[in-house]
């Protein structure tokens, strides 16, 4: 297993893999990907099985035999990259809406930079190339207003598919349990790694964004109007959650 190891939480992608542009991405980063198939029925396992079998080792497949969405699937991958010793494991989309390019990039932020938590966030501004529909933009801003609230934490984007952690205890105790939620996992395991009510955790200064030069929106997002409206009730029980635990309730 390498140092850094980057999950890819995969269903029904087929159409959608970029077989050549993830063999670049290893090899250049010098990392290790992990593919979770999440219960696909669409050929994206042979697909997959092609690619590893392209990677020189580099690449590797963890088939599941139910789909259990994609919370499930990252914090299954996570764990399988913590036991075999990687010591930087993150997760990106299967769509590569954060180019291979922009990956590469974070993963040697990652590990330049004294933090236990990075995180792509697509930020637009003057030299960058941020293309986001834009209703999806300002329902994420709302979401994103709503996250940094939830959480105490000055962060921009929370839903970016684009994360690394540094493994350390506090990483490992929050994949323990299963997420509660399938679309906000991101926002709850960040909830997870604070240090809340005497529980060892982190503070503000141990996570980091990074602004992305380049992200697009991807035809065939899994994301639909009902998973939003979910998403957006689970952040607020995940508020509620981590105030509650601020007061050692």
């Amino acid at each position: 297993m390498r140092e850094a190891v980057l999950v890819v939480p995969c269903f029904e992608e087929s159409a959608r893999l970029r077989e050549d542009e993830f063999l670049a991405l290893a090899r250049d980063a010098g990392v290790a990907l992990l593919f979770v198939d999440d219960g696909s029925t669409d050929g994206t396992a042979q697909r997959l099985e092609a690619l590893v079998g392209r990677s020189d080792g580099r690449a590797m497949l963890s088939r599941r035999a139910r789909n259990s969405g994609k919370a499930e699937a990252v914090r299954h991958g996570l764990l399988r990259a913590i036991s075999e010793g990687a010591t930087i494991v993150g997760y990106a989309d299967a769509d590569l809406s954060t180019p291979a390019a922009e990956l590469a990039r974070l993963v040697s932020e990652m590990r330049r930079r004294p933090v236990q938590v990075l995180m792509g966030s697509r930020v637009r501004m003057l030299g960058t190339e941020i293309v986001r529909r834009p209703l999806r933009h300002y329902l994420g801003r709302v979401f994103a207003t709503g996250a940094s609230l939830a959480l105490g934490l000055a962060v921009y984007d929370t839903q970016c598919g684009a994360k690394l952690f540094r493994v350390t205890p506090v990483l490992e105790a929050a994949l323990e349990r299963p997420f509660r939620s399938r679309w906000a996992f991101d926002v709850e395991l960040l909830g997870r790694l604070l240090a809340r009510a005497g529980r060892p955790g982190y503070a503000a200064g141990d996570f980091l964004e990074v602004p992305l030069s380049r992200w697009s929106d991807v035809k065939g997002s899994k994301l639909g109007a009902l998973a939003a409206a979910r998403a957006g009730i689970d952040l607020v029980r995940i508020g509620w959650g981590l105030r509650r635990g601020r007061r050692g309730g």
